[in-house]
């Protein structure tokens, strides 16, 4: 094969590879809302960058066993990873910002009863 053909394959390449991450980018967006349909699942989800449970529970008020089961829930989905530190602990794959979701203010140490409940209630 001669370089012309090789730059043209290169070329070609690049642009299925630009229009695939566009369409790919899109359906995540579209999974990142469906699974986080709740404030709490936004915070989890963001503060899941290789934190405890315990410590994520403490800002987001939601129960360890909560966030470790939405963990698990996500990562069946593509949206979270083991951390590769900490063998019972999760980090996300992507951050909301970079799709435009906005990302709910954290009370810390404050219990926000309604968004517990409000979670909760979306689980049932």
């Amino acid at each position: 094969m001669n370089d012309e053909k090789l730059d043209r394959i290169i070329v070609l390449l690049e642009e299925i590879l630009k229009w695939t991450r566009f369409e790919g980018n899109q359906r995540v967006k579209e999974i990142l809302l469906d699974e986080l349909d709740t404030d709490a699942k936004k915070i989890v989800y963001e503060l899941s960058d290789g934190r405890s449970s315990p410590e994520i529970e403490k800002m987001a008020d939601v129960t360890s066993k909560t966030i470790r089961d939405w963990w698990k829930k996500w990562a069946n989905r593509g949206l979270t990873e083991v951390h590769p530190g900490y063998k019972v602990r999760f980090h996300k794959v992507f951050s909301l910002g970079d799709f435009g979701i906005e990302i709910p203010k954290v009370n810390k140490g404050e219990k926000t009863a309604e968004l517990a409940e409000n979670a909760k209630n979306k689980e049932e």
